[in-house]
C-alpha cells in the first residue's frame, strides 16, 4: 500500500517584504548528536562553553524548548520538508515507509529547492544522510556542496575511488569525518593530509561561498549540518594530537574491582572532556562565520540559526523520551526582536516555513507543512508560536505543551498510552509529576489524545509499512522487541530524574 499525500493550502501573509537586492542571507548550522543541556546558554551543569552560540541567543531568540526526532534520518527529513514522519514515512534510520528513501524529495520539495527556485544561491557543507537522493540532485536543490563521504560512496557517485586512485593513503581509520577527512567538494575529491581536520575544510568552504555570493550581490543560504560532535570523540586542532580519533579503552587485565572502577571513571572523564571540546571547537568555527559576515558588511542582513538534530548519543539518542528529542534552537537576524530565552515552543516542522518567510518567498498554494513559520513571533507580530510540539523515533511518540509532557507512547511496543506528566515551567527532567490519574490535569490529557488521533497512523500494528518488503525485513531483523523497548521508552540511568514506572 502506498500513502498518497494530498497537500492543502495553509498560506500566511508574509511578515517581511524584500526587493531582490535586499533579500536577507541565511546561515543555518545543525549540530550532530547533542542535547540542549550541552550549550552554555541553556545554563546546565557540565555544559560546554559556547560564547558564539550564546551570542546568537543573546542578540535574538533562544527557544527553551525545541523538539526534533530522536535520531538522524527522521530528524533531517522533517528539518528539510516540514512534514512529520506519519506523512513522509521516515520513522527511523532503518524504517522508511512508502518508498520514502527515494521519494522523499520528489513527493514534496525541500526548503533548499524552494529557496533555489526563489533566486537564492544554496550551499551545504558537512553530513547529509537524508535518503538516497543527494544534495546536488535537482529535486533537493543545493547549488554547491562540500560533504563528508566515504571512498566507496564517492566512487559510486563520481566514478573515482580516492584510495585506489592514489588520492589518499589506504589508512585503517575508525572514522574519516575528523582527521585525514574524506571529503567531496562540487564533484571533486579534496586532497588531504593526515593533519587536515574535516570541520575546518567545510567551514572554509562556507566562508568562501559567503564571500563569493556577497561579491555577486546574490542572496544565499549556507547550510552546515556539521559532523560535530558525533562520535568518535576525536581530538581537535586546539586540544590533543592529530589522528587521535578515539580514546583508547582501559585495559582491565590484572586490576581489582576497585581498580577497574577507577579506570572506567578516568576513561569516562576524558571522554566527556573530548565531547565538550568538540562542541567548543564547533562554536569557534561558528564564530568564524559570524566574523566573516561582519567583515563582508552583511551581518545585520543575515539570519544565523543554530540547532541540533537529536539528543546526545548513548544517553539520549533514539530514546522516545524528552531528553532524546529536546534540542537547542537559537536564532538572530534582521527584524528579530531581542527576546532572549522564551517559553514559547517550536519543533523541526517549523523550520521549512520559517526559512521561506525569512527569504520572502511565498509558499506554493498546494504545499502542506505540519509546522508554522516562526517569523511572526520572532518579529513581535504575534505573542505566541504554537500550542504543542511533537517528535518521535521509530514507533515511539513524544508530545508537549508548555506545562505538560506525554512521552514513551508506542502501540508497537505495547505502550499505547505512554506516560503523562505535569512539568510546569521546569525542563531537563527536574520536578516532573506523573499526572494520568489526577483529575485536574484531565483536560490536557484529552487535548493530547485529540492531537494524536487527528494525525495519520504512526506505525501502529495495522500500519501499511508492516506489509511492505521493508517492513517485513525490519520485523525479521528485530524479532525481540523487548530489547528495543528497554531503550526507547526510558531515560539513560544517568538522566532518570522522574517517575518512569509502568
Amino acid at each position: 500500500m502506498v500513502l498518497r499525500v494530498y497537500f492543502i493550502s495553509l498560506s500566511l501573509l508574509s511578515a517581511l517584504s524584500f526587493t531582490h537586492a535586499d533579500k536577507p542571507n541565511i546561515v543555518l548550522v545543525l549540530a550532530d548528536d547533542v542535547s540542549a543541556d550541552m550549550f552554555s546558554c541553556y545554563g546546565q551543569k557540565g555544559s560546554a562553553r559556547t560564547p558564539n552560540i550564546d551570542r546568537i541567543a543573546k542578540e535574538g531568540v533562544q527557544f527553551k524548548t525545541c523538539f526534533a526526532p530522536a535520531i538522524c534520518a527522521p530528524s533531517r527529513a522533517l528539518f528539510m520538508t516540514g512534514v512529520y514522519a506519519n506523512r513522509t514515512g521516515v520513522f527511523r534510520n532503518d524504517m522508511w515507509a512508502f518508498d520514502s528513501r527515494g521519494k522523499l524529495f520528489t513527493d514534496r520539495p525541500s526548503w533548499s529547492k524552494l529557496l533555489q527556485d526563489g533566486g537564492y544561491a544554496t550551499a551545504i557543507a558537512g553530513k547529509w544522510h537524508c535518503g538516497s537522493r543527494e544534495p546536488w540532485d535537482e529535486n533537493v536543490g543545493f547549488d554547491e556542496y562540500c560533504l563528508w563521504e566515504g571512498p566507496e560512496k564517492i566512487e559510486s557517485h563520481f566514478g573515482t575511488n580516492p584510495v585506489t586512485s592514489g588520492a589518499r593513503k589506504d589508512l585503517n581509520l575508525s572514522d574519516t569525518r575528523y582527521w585525514h577527512p574524506s571529503t567531496v567538494e562540487n564533484g571533486k575529491y579534496l586532497e588531504v593530509k593526515e593533519k587536515d581536520f574535516g570541520p575546518d575544510q567545510r567551514c572554509d568552504f562556507l566562508l568562501d561561498f559567503m564571500e563569493r555570493m556577497t561579491s555577486k550581490e546574490k542572496p544565499f543560504v549556507a547550510y552546515w549540518p556539521t559532523v560535530i560532535p558525533h562520535g568518535p570523540y576525536s581530538t581537535t586542532p586546539d586540544h590533543g594530537k592529530p589522528m587521535d580519533l578515539e580514546l583508547e579503552k582501559p585495559d582491565f587485565k590484572g586490576l581489582s574491582k576497585e581498580g577497574k572502577e577507577k579506570a572506567v571513571a578516568k576513561y569516562e572523564k576524558k571522554r566527556t572532556q573530548r565531547f565538550a571540546r568538540l562542541i567548543e571547537y564547533m562554536d569557534k568555527l561558528i564564530g568564524k562565520l559570524i566574523t566573516k559576515a561582519e567583515d563582508l558588511g552583511i551581518y545585520e542582513n543575515t539570519y544565523f540559526i543554530f540547532c541540533a538534530d537529536n539528543g546526545t548519543a548513548v544517553t539520549a539518542k533514539d530514546r522516545g523520551v524528552e531528553r532524546g528529542v529536546h534540542v537547542p534552537f537559537v536564532v538572530r537576524g534582521p527584524g528579530i526582536k531581542t527576546l532572549g530565552i522564551t517559553n514559547e515552543l517550536t519543533d523541526f516542522s517549523d523550520v521549512a516555513p520559517t526559512l521561506l518567510e525569512m527569504a520572502g518567498i511565498p509558499k506554493p498554494k498546494d504545499l502542506y507543512f505540519d509546522g508554522t513559520s516562526q517569523v511572526p513571533f520572532l518579529i513581535g507580530k504575534t505573542k505566541s508560536q504554537r500550542e504543542w510540539i511533537y517528535a518521535y523515533t521509530g514507533s515511539v511518540q513524544v508530545l508537549r505543551t508548555k506545562q505538560y509532557l506525554l512521552e514513551a507512547r508506542s502501540h508497537l511496543l505495547g505502550k499505547p498510552k505512554g506516560r503523562f506528566y505535569f512539568t510546569g515551567d521546569d525542563r531537563f527532567g527536574r520536578g516532573y509529576e506523573r499526572a494520568e490519574e489526577l483529575p485536574e490535569h484531565a483536560p490536557t490529557l484529552s487535548l493530547f489524545k485529540r492531537v494524536l488521533d487527528s494525525m495519520p497512523s504512526h506505525l501502529g500494528k495495522d500500519h501499511p509499512f508492516w506489509d511492505s518488503k521493508y517492513g517485513k525485513r525490519w520485523s525479521q531483523n528485530n524479532p525481540k522487541l523487548e530489547e528495543l523497548l528497554s531503550k526507547q521508552l526510558y531515560n539513560h540511568p544517568d538522566y532518570s530524574r522522574y517517575d518512569e514506572s509502568d
